[in-house]
């Protein structure tokens, strides 16, 4: 089967008929311009067929990204991981792509919008969002104004019903501590504070809390919901009670109360005089004006649940561990498939990433991809977040790189790992910086950083290789990833942008420092590492923590070039694939046991 998306809600043929009615449609409200991110009610990176409103109006399919329509110009903003892919999908003569970084969205609107209104859906902005856009416009006379109903849900006629995916109970032998004790935690978290309840708007918290699943967007298993949990750990579960399969209610017991969505606005109604908390950097802005217009005292503070679902338990860690033997199984098959089939040509994106979800999908605990496959050859490697369609698909040819950038849900775990692989023979350059971005990745693997340290103090470790060579790129060097939850999941990250978020044990982060040439070449070398303690040295005078990569899957060694690593670097590759050999050559079969043996062999000083 194909697992590339579904892009049918995107026409670019129609995309100019778009912008026109929702112009049109914005005139007739008085408004002078309208935002559109990609984003849902949840602020959440995988949304429905229903919140995909950034891809219907202008036909881009990032994760991430947000337009901004005025009356006689539009543009479209992205981040580094998407600039290539914005130019390539958007009708440029309509948005004028934008880089977020280099040019913030407030300050575009500053310059062309002088006195006017913005429009805005309180559901699909953060507080935080809100805040600081509403300032930026202020100074140039500009207003930014709620707009409700959304003006584009009006203009999209055809625009699919709310998902209705069935939620299911998370396991205990999976989960590794109950809801009830994970709510009770919480309670007293709240209480300790002095805080009255707490509104959960991001749908993994609530799967984390209530140790459920369930599949409303694609790739996740997270039921669309809301809920209120107080400070005696009972909880009001805003969710369309059509969802709820049978074991449901007896997995959460009397603690829980299921109400229907349309039930939270009146129960945030009644929170007036209560204090509550609520995470102005997830949360809309639909939830604090209904919160401050109810007489609530809102504590504006990171949601509850984050800290303790990103640093995941023993049994979660060990489900972990398992997951990623699995899915090294599964990688080291494809890659010993692809090796040999490639070079002979016949062999494109399509059917490589076809092949490994065929080699994952009959696994054990096997759910679903934890993301659409990345499988990008020669100068669509360059594409950091390229999604392979019949359009652009194309043949692996020798002397190119590919990347595949790919993971599975486990009931157990998530994984998440790429690979860069020569077809061929591999020019100079390409090995070369093949090698820096393995320096990188090294750095990250083997770092060894005081208790409260953040991966923004990180983060230059995996650079340094490449800006000793005037090299970068333009992405996050690790995200944190989830326990069958979101591939992406906060609040830790490695990355230049600030984060005030320390590392701390059970927490799982990826290691993907890259490189990208446009129009030739790209590569990234990922794998996912847990935050653990290190082994203590005498001369310690504080905790020290260290990385445990739990990703099994060879490097390419043809990629290497073993005069640009130093002996501590050639001992670390050295020593991972002597491990990868151990733990799956017990369990792949003859032939991809055999390519083992030579993908693992130790390197060499020519």
């Amino acid at each position: 089967m194909n697992d590339a998306p579904s892009r049918s809600l995107a026409s670019p043929a129609g995309s100019a008929e778009r912008l026109a009615a929702l112009r049109a449609e914005l005139d007739r409200r008085g408004l002078d311009g309208f935002l559109v991110p990609r984003a849902d009610e949840h602020q959440g990176e995988y949304v429905s067929p229903r919140a995909e409103r950034l891809l219907w109006l202008t036909g881009f399919t990032g994760s991430a990204g947000l337009a901004v329509v005025l009356r006689d110009s539009a543009a479209i903003f992205v981040d580094g991981r998407y600039t290539l892919q914005a130019e390539q999908e958007v009708d440029t003569a309509l948005y004028t792509p934008r880089h977020l970084t280099e040019e913030p969205v407030g300050s575009w609107i500053s310059e062309r919008l002088k006195g006017g209104k913005l429009g805005y859906d309180p559901w699909l902005h953060t507080a935080d969002q809100v805040t600081r856009l509403g300032a930026t416009l202020k100074r140039s006379g500009a207003t930014l104004v709620t707009a409700e109903p959304n003006p584009l849900d009006a203009v999209w006629l055809d625009q699919p019903e709310p998902p209705l995916a069935p939620v299911v109970p998370h396991d205990l032998i999976f989960a590794g501590e109950s809801s009830a004790d994970k709510r009770s935690k919480l309670a007293g978290e709240l209480r300790c504070q002095g805080v009255g309840a707490a509104v959960l708007t991001m749908p993994d918290s609530i799967a984390w809390l209530l140790n459920v699943r369930g599949g409303d967007v694609p790739r996740t298993p997270l039921p669309l919901s809301f809920a209120i949990v107080d400070d005696e750990g009972q909880v009001d579960w805003f969710v369309d009670a059509r969802k709820i399969t049978d074991e449901v209610p007896a997995h959460l017991g009397n603690g829980v109360r299921v109400r229907p969505p349309e039930d939270l606005a009146p129960a945030l109604k009644e929170q007036s005089g209560r204090k509550v908390r609520v995470d102005p950097s997830s949360a809309a802005q639909w939830i604090f004006t209904q919160l401050e217009a109810a007489g609530a005292e809102v504590q504006r503070g990171d949601d509850p649940c984050l800290m303790p679902k990103a640093r995941k338990n023993p049994t979660e860690m060990s489900g972990a561990r398992a997951a990623h033997r699995r899915d090294g199984v599964a990688l080291t098959t494809f890659l010993a498939w692809l090796t040999e089939a490639a070079p002979e040509g016949g062999v494109t994106e399509l059917a490589a990433s076809d092949r490994l979800y065929q080699l994952r999908a009959p696994g054990e605990r096997f759910r679903d991809l934890s993301f659409d496959t990345i499988s990008g050859s020669g100068p669509q490697s360059a594409v950091i977040h390229y999604r392979v369609t019949p359009k652009t698909d194309r043949e692996l040819k020798p002397g190119e790189l590919y990347l595949v950038d790919s993971g599975a849900q486990y009931l157990d775990g998530t994984t998440d790992v790429t690979r860069t692989i020569a077809v061929g023979e591999p020019s100079a350059e390409m090995r070369h910086r093949y090698t820096l971005v393995l320096k990188g990745h090294i750095a990250i693997a083997t770092a060894r950083f005081p208790d409260g340290t953040t991966g923004s103090q990180l983060d230059s470790l995996a650079r340094r290789p490449l800006w000793n060579e005037g090299l970068d790129f333009d992405h996050g060097t690790g995200h944190g990833v989830g326990s069958y939850l979101s591939v992406h999941e906060g609040p830790q990250r490695i990355s230049k942008v600030p984060n005030r978020v320390a590392l701390k044990p059970g927490m799982i982060v990826s290691n993907e420092p890259g490189y990208y040439k446009p129009g030739a070449y790209g590569i990234r070398i990922e794998n996912l590492v847990a935050v653990q303690e290190a082994e203590s040295r005498s001369s310690d005078e504080r905790k020290m923590l260290a990385f445990e990569t739990l990703t099994l899957a060879p490097f390419d060694r043809s990629l290497i070039d073993v005069a640009l690593l130093d002996e501590s670097e050639i001992s670390w590759v050295d020593h991972y694939h002597k491990r990868v050999k151990r733990e799956l050559a017990p369990l792949v079969e003859a032939e991809a046991k055999a390519w083992l043996e030579t993908a693992t062999t130790p390197l060499e000083k020519g």
